[in-house]
């Protein structure tokens, strides 16, 4: 038996580990990595959670430690703060009895207005020149009886008379507007609104009859071109256009007056007609409801420091219950507006109510005027304007104008077709016409026999005036005599040509016109700013989307110094003329140029509405200031909520000295200096360095202002400070920007 052993390895065979083709093969690795032991991973993990340990415990420490350097931090703010609330609280009743005494200049303005009306009327009682006093009702009834027998309807005579009764017209809506609600009775409102109501009718129907008048003698007034007639007058306060369609030829149905590019296109059947087209354009508006002819800057009463004075009194002890008390409070009415502190403030922002009286006129009078140029007279009821903060009645019909969103702007364009009267014919010296009882009468368009049946419209061309801005397209409205409300409806085909200031459109049937304008459209303002310019004067500055407008102050009077549109000056008619601030508002208002904010209008313009008690104490305390102060808009104001106005001030002595401003807020009982400035990313309420509270504006501002500053804050007239005041609270900067 051969046992078996292993053969030597023959030279040719093939060694272990290398392959046929003679590399050497790798070690396949059996598991990677290293496997670390169970006892490693343990040993690992516990230095880890050692590490973390650590760690969490420095954190801890450390977050311990800072939050103990933040509470300590607020420990000593609150000490200032505290320190700073008392010293506060040690100087009020000082610091509101010094204001008490700046703020007599007020109540020395209130008297000076007082003694100056009673004064003018004096002045118009000894003067003796045959004009009446509006406000004696004898006076004011016996002028228009005797105008109302007066038989000469020449319409140049008529237009003089008219102004006449226009000033009379504006002298009673001025003391609407300016008396003090206790010094004016409920009796003597009613009675100026009828006046007002009576002159305005008397006025329209003398318009009228000069019509009916100079229509008579219609072919004495021949073209030599078409054969028919037509004249137009004008004065400052009325423009006259009168066509007559002498030769009835449809071939002159259109026609563009002369001098005023007014015109019209006739529909076929008028063409051919016996018929006159009158366009009446008064500047003034008679129409509207009389509660948007007389609307009033907000009247509120003159803030008295002793009432704040005695309050913080009470307050010392036990602020915290007093807020409590101010939260559980309910909402108490507008006119006893709750304050921050829980107090009933006496500041309404409520403009003064206009109550327009009822007429005395028969059915027959008001159906006979009704018939006549569809005219009737604006009798209305009582209206008493409601508070804010109770529901306005709903305007359902879309076509209803909401005379609160838009107002009329350039005046009332009265546009007429009438019969032709009877032609005045000369028969050798003597001159014969045919009188009807009817007067003036209306010519029917469309037919009333015939209302199913289409009728084209009449088209109307329009050349606005240049003493008015539109800033944007004007929306056409037609007087709804029946409801006593302008109406978008019966209008079609609107074409209004910016550059020629033209407006086309077509009518249904003949109307009484206005254009409105969008009565908000340059709020909120973009930025404003208050400064001195001299020894009681000062400008103020409003910059809006579409107009920078500027108002110079001089004592109680104001002047529009101008109005830049597009970089261009415009409305030089009503520039560089000294008037109050109501008239100011008047005028600006007129010319389309609104920065008048009304009291509905924080329901149309996206504002941050401030609380009375900071709004107008802030005003108040501005106007005692302005004299030696400058003050500007400021971003910040609308991130500071309702209960706070922020703005900028800098001591401004010279014209031409750099304002050096700085960031105040103010809430009607504490004024303080904010760290912030114009260009801070946030908003913050954080105290100035080295600054402290005061109870008024003026202590705050006093602290780091000159000798010279405080001099003339306490030396500026009491008629510049109310003029300031008045032009504030008429603009409401603080709400409106």
């Amino acid at each position: 038996m051969h046992s078996l052993s292993s053969s030597p390895p023959s030279p040719f065979s093939t060694p272990q580990g290398i392959c046929s083709c003679g590399v050497q093969k790798r070690k396949k690795k059996s598991g990677g990595k290293k496997k670390v032991s169970k006892a490693e991973q343990l040993r690992l993990q516990k230095e880890e959670e050692e590490r973390r340990r650590k760690e969490e415990e420095e954190a801890r420490l450390q977050a311990q430690k800072e939050e103990a350097a933040r509470l300590e931090k607020e420990r000593i703010e609150q000490e200032q703060m505290e320190k700073l609330k008392a010293k506060d609280q040690e100087r009020r009743e000082a610091e509101l009895a010094e204001l008490h005494s700046l703020e007599q200049k007020f109540l020395s303005a209130q008297q000076w207005k007082t003694d100056y009306r009673a004064h003018a009327k004096w002045e118009h009682y000894l003067r003796c020149d045959g004009s009446p006093d509006p406000t004696v009702l004898q006076e004011i009834n016996t002028f228009m009886s005797l105008w109302r027998e007066d038989q000469n309807e020449d319409i140049q005579l008529v237009m003089e008379k008219g102004e006449q009764v226009l000033n009379l017209i504006e002298k009673l809506q001025f003391i609407l507007s300016d008396t003090p609600p206790n010094e004016i009775t409920e009796k003597e409102t009613v009675q100026y609104q009828e006046s007002i109501l009576e002159l305005q009718n008397l006025l329209h129907q003398k318009y009228n009859g000069a019509t009916e008048h100079l229509l008579k003698t219609a072919n004495m007034y021949e073209d030599s071109d078409t054969g028919n007639m037509q004249a137009v007058m004008k004065d400052k306060n009325v423009t006259f256009c009168i066509w007559a369609n002498l030769k009835k030829k449809v071939r002159f149905k259109n026609h563009v007056f002369y001098d005023t590019q007014h015109g019209f296109d006739l529909p076929k059947s008028l063409a051919v007609s016996s018929v006159a087209v009158r366009i009446l354009h008064t500047h003034y508006d008679h129409v509207s409801p009389l509660w948007l002819q007389c609307q009033s800057v907000p009247q509120l009463e003159v803030l008295d420091s002793k009432d704040l004075t005695q309050h913080s009194k009470d307050n010392v002890e036990e602020p915290e219950e007093e807020e409590k008390k101010a939260r559980e409070e309910p909402n108490m009415p507008a006119e006893e507006e709750t304050c921050s502190d829980g107090r009933k403030s006496a500041i309404s922002l409520k403009e003064k109510s206009n109550s327009v009286a009822h007429i005395n006129e028969t059915e027959e009078e008001t159906e006979k005027k009704s018939e006549i140029l569809d005219i009737t007279p604006q009798v209305q009821d009582p209206l008493v304007q409601e508070e804010t903060n109770e529901k306005e009645e709903a305007i359902t019909d879309e076509n209803i104008v909401n005379l609160q969103q838009f107002v009329p702007v350039g005046g009332v364009y009265h546009i007429d077709v009438l019969h032709l009267p009877p032609q005045v014919k000369q028969l050798k010296d003597w001159s014969m016409v045919e009188l009807l009882d009817s007067g003036l009468e209306a010519y029917p368009y469309p037919p009333e026999e015939a209302e199913d049946a289409m009728h084209p419209p009449i088209q109307i061309t329009l050349r606005l005036s240049d003493n008015v801005m539109y800033f944007e397209d004007p929306v056409i409205a037609r007087w709804d005599p029946a409801g006593q409300q302008w109406r978008t409806d019966g209008i079609s085909n609107i074409t209004y040509k910016t550059q020629e200031k033209s407006i086309t459109f077509g009518m249904a049937a003949f109307y009484t016109i206005a254009l409105l304008q969008d009565t908000h459209l340059n709020m909120p303002y973009q930025a404003w700013q208050l400064q001195p310019t001299g020894m009681d004067e000062a400008l103020l500055v409003v910059t809006t989307v579409f107009a920078t407008i500027q108002i110079q102050i001089k004592g109680n009077q104001c002047m529009l110094s101008s109005v830049v549109v597009e970089e261009k000056d415009v409305l030089s008619h009503i520039t560089g003329k000294w008037i109050s601030p109501i008239d100011l508002r008047t005028v600006l208002k007129k010319a389309g140029v609104n920065i008048f904010p009304g009291e509905y209008s924080h329901k149309y313009v996206s504002v941050n509405k401030k609380a009375p008690l900071a709004e107008v104490r802030a005003y108040q305390q501005m106007a005692l200031i302005a004299s030696a102060f400058a003050f500007a808009w400021s971003k910040w104001n609308l991130e500071a909520g309702q209960e706070q106005v922020v703005f900028k001030v800098s001591e401004h002595l010279k014209a031409d000295s750099v304002k050096d401003w700085s960031l105040y807020m103010f809430d009607g009982q504490k004024a303080q200096k904010l760290k912030i400035t114009e260009t801070s990313e946030a908003f913050s309420e954080e105290l100035e360095e080295d600054s402290e509270f005061h109870s008024t504006l003026y202590h705050m501002l006093k602290d780091a202002a000159s000798k010279e500053a405080i001099d003339k804050v306490e030396t500026a007239s009491f008629l510049f400070v109310d003029g300031v005041y008045q032009l504030l609270l008429a603009t409401r900067v603080l709400t409106y920007s």
